[in-house]
Order: C-alpha cells, then sequence, then structure tokens
C-alpha cells in the first residue's frame, strides 16, 4: 500500500525471512510455496510499530485509575513497582504481547525493570522489540550507578538478540528523574555502542516547571546543552514544547514516540504532532504502558491521533489518514532505527505483515481504505500476523504460546502483587 492507493489481487511472497515479491497476483513468478495463505477479503499492512510502552504494566491494568499523573506515579504505581518480581515481569510481558499480536503490532519499544523478563517474552512469542532496562537516580547516586551499570550489562548481553529481532537500547527515565551527570555518562556509553536511548520527554507540565525552576532553562534546552540530544534519541510524549524546543528536536533529528490515549486520559495537553511533521520531525507512535493506557491496541491510537490533532488545530484537514497510517508503520520503523529493516512492504525487508479482515459490517463498504483503517477498523480485525517471516496468528489463532495459559497465570500473579 501507498498514499496514493494499493495494490487489488495482490500476492505477497516471503524467503528466508525476507519479502521476496510484493505486486499483482497476475503478474507473479511461478514458484512452489510451502504454505499459501488465502488472503481473499483481506488488507495486507506492514506490521504496526509501537514506540513507547512498558508492557508489563499489563499487571496495573485497572489500577490507580482517575489520577493525575504525578499522584498516580508517585502514590500508586511507583510503591506497586517497587515489589515486582523477575516472574511478574515475564508474565506481564507475555500478557502484553499476546495482546500486541492479537492487534496487529509486530514490534514495539519497551523501558522497565527487569528486561531480561522483558526479552525472554519477546524471544518466546515471536515479536520484534526495541528494549531498554530504565536507569533512573535523580536524588541517589548510587541507585543511578547501578541502573546504569545493570542498562549496560543488558546491552551487552541482548543487542542483537533472538536471531536479530531484539535491539538493546539505554533507557534513562525522564530528565528529572536522572541527574545531569547520569545523562552524560549515558549518552557516552550509548555513543560507545552505538545503540540507540529511550527517554520520557516534556511529558508533564508539573516536571517541566521543576526542570524550568531548577536548571532555568527548558528540558529539551539542558538535554542540548550537555550534548545529549542526537538521532539516536527516542523521545516519548513531547507535549509541553516551545518553539524552541520544537526547532532543537528537529536540529538534532529527535525522534518523537506520540502517545496520545494516554496523554488524553491524565488529562494532559495535545502534543503538537502537526507542527512536529510539518518542521521534518519523526514521529512514530506509542500506547504509553497498559496501566496508563489500559490498551495496546495501535488501531485506537490512530484514530486518537487523527481526531485529537484535527480538533487541537480546529481543522479537519490536520493528519491525512494515509499519514497516520504512516506515522504508524514507517515512522516507528524511522524512529526505532530500523526503516531499512521494516515498517512497509517492500521487496528485501524482513516479512513483518499482518492481515486484517475486511468482511466485517464496519468495514463496509470499500470507498477509502485509509479512512476505513484509522476511523473504522479494530484491533479485533486483524486476522493473520507474520513476524521475520514466521507466522505468530493465523485466522485469530496463536501460534506461539498458550494463551489460556498467559492469560490466567498473569491475572494470578497481578491479583497477588496487589496484596504484598
Amino acid at each position: 500500500m501507498s498514499r496514493q492507493g494499493f495494490i487489488t489481487q495482490g500476492a505477497i511472497t516471503v524467503k528466508n525471512r525476507q519479502i521476496a515479491y510484493v505486486g499483482r497476483k497476475d503478474s507473479l513468478p511461478k514458484i512452489k510455496a510451502e504454505k499459501v495463505i488465502d488472503a481473499r477479503g483481506k488488507i495486507a499492512l506492514p506490521g504496526l510499530i509501537n514506540c513507547h510502552t512498558h508492557v508489563a504494566m499489563t499487571l496495573f491494568r485497572g489500577l490507580a485509575e482517575d489520577k493525575p499523573l504525578d499522584n498516580w506515579l508517585e502514590k500508586s504505581i511507583w510503591p506497586l513497582e517497587a515489589n515486582l518480581t523477575w516472574e511478574d515481569v515475564y508474565w506481564g510481558t507475555l500478557l502484553g504481547c499476546v495482546e500486541m499480536i492479537k492487534t496487529g503490532t509486530t514490534c514495539f519499544a519497551d523501558m522497565y525493570f527487569y528486561e531480561d523478563a522483558v526479552a525472554k517474552a519477546v524471544e518466546e512469542t515471536g515479536l520484534r522489540a526495541v528494549l531498554a532496562q530504565g536507569v533512573i537516580g535523580a536524588n541517589v547516586a548510587s541507585l543511578g550507578k547501578e541502573t546504569l551499570k545493570q542498562s549496560f550489562f543488558f546491552v551487552k548481553r541482548f543487542n542483537g538478540s533472538a536471531n536479530g529481532r531484539i535491539n538493546a537500547w539505554f533507557g534513562p527515565h525522564a530528565v528529572y528523574s536522572c541527574n545531569v551527570e547520569l545523562l552524560k555518562e549515558v549518552r557516552r556509553l550509548a555513543s560507545e555502542k552505538n545503540v540507540g536511548i529511550q527517554i520520557h520527554l516534556a511529558e508533564s507540565l508539573e516536571h517541566s516547571k521543576k526542570v524550568q525552576e531548577k536548571h532555568g532553562i527548558s528540558e529539551i534546552r539542558l538535554l542540548e546543552k550537555i550534548g545529549f540530544l542526537g538521532s539516536d534519541v527516542l523521545a516519548a510524549h513531547c507535549v509541553f514544547l516551545s518553539e524552541e524546543d520544537m526547532q532543537l528536536l528537529r536540529k538534532y533529528n529527535v525522534k518523537v514516540a506520540h502517545n496520545p490515549v494516554a496523554n488524553s486520559k491524565f488529562g494532559l495537553a495535545i502534543s503538537p504532532v502537526k507542527e512536529l511533521l510539518d518542521r521534518g520531525v519523526c514521529v512514530g507512535l506509542g500506547t504509553d504502558g497498559p496501566a496508563s493506557n489500559n490498551s495496546l491496541d495501535l488501531f485506537e491510537s490512530m484514530k486518537f491521533t487523527a481526531l485529537l490533532q484535527k480538533q487541537h488545530y480546529e481543522d479537519a484537514r490536520v493528519m491525512k489518514t494515509w499519514e497516520v497510517v504512516e506515522v504508524a508503520t514507517l515512522g516507528g520503523a524511522k524512529a526505532l532505527k530500523l526503516k531499512n529493516v521494516i515498517g512497509s512492504l517492500e521487496v528485501g525487508k524482513r516479512a513483518d505483515i499482518i492481515l486484517i479482515d475486511f468482511d466485517k459490517p464496519h468495514l463496509k463498504p470499500f470507498h477509502n481504505v485509509y479512512a476505513n483503517i484509522v476511523y473504522s477498523a479494530k484491533g479485533s480485525d486483524v486476522d493473520t500476523v507474520i513476524v521475520d517471516g514466521r507466522i505468530l496468528m493465523e485466522q485469530g489463532e496463536l501460534k506461539t504460546v498458550d494463551e489460556e495459559k498467559v492469560m490466567r497465570e498473569a491475572e494470578k500473579r497481578a491479583f497477588n502483587l496487589t496484596t504484598r
């Protein structure tokens, strides 16, 4: 598919984990296939890419509702996270991976604790991921050193693992939760190891004000001052941005992970995605964690993105539907430094493909495929999911893990966690 249209009566072939052919079925070279998927009535898309989440927080889904962000974090979530175990994170991540497969996400970026447990779940489910062991330590130097050490060893061990499906990055939590020296050291190590950095940035007005009061400049201006910004930085949220902030993001080619549902749930402002895109800033789409969004469904996030930008700018022409789909696919691939690997259905790219069943009442009639995808489709319409040439789900049936077992074990651990 492209912004100009889509291929009807099309065919895709996969060989050695890569896309070998994309085009009209009547132009397909004669081949002998080991497996044929009948995709009549379905639309093929590149797998959706979730650029920001904390997947294991599925265990907190439905807890601490209707609270502002600062209170939610400090009074509810952080105390719960203090009791997390490796097994909790593993099963919580498995649950999130199942949800993502069933709703068409084939690659995701994650920042959390016990990230080796996340890596294990990713390897078992067959997804692709960019993972970061969280680094935190604004007021406790020893904590910062210890979490950075853990992050360093995580990068060494897991970057390029799972047959290349896992990339490991550094994950400083935020400017307000990491002191300047810690951020400088993260920057140095990321450059040394040639890996990316995930960070929360300009998410909360309260946190942004604290940084401004302490340093006399904005979060983004501070990061520029210490030499942190670069094309390998993925900044989540970017809600409260000045004109100078947006110019700096463009100047240093910083990537932005937009999380419209979670931002809306916390009553935060609307990120100026239109202005970022107009300036040439790369924007990908994220859900944030399943505790602050309650869903990992990127179809929902696509619809929120389109509607909120139109409402924010009071202009129905803002965020064309093809543009939203591009943000959720190729935009995400660029944000995760994977544009040459995934994000579009092109010969030579990895076979990360989803099939959406359009033979549904809410997807009829078929006037505009992009409008149907953004405004009408739901994650539950995803029929088949392929990652790296491997079928993870076919006709709604998972092929890699026991869905029922994952749900039972994750729910048991979630209830146990709240009583510890």
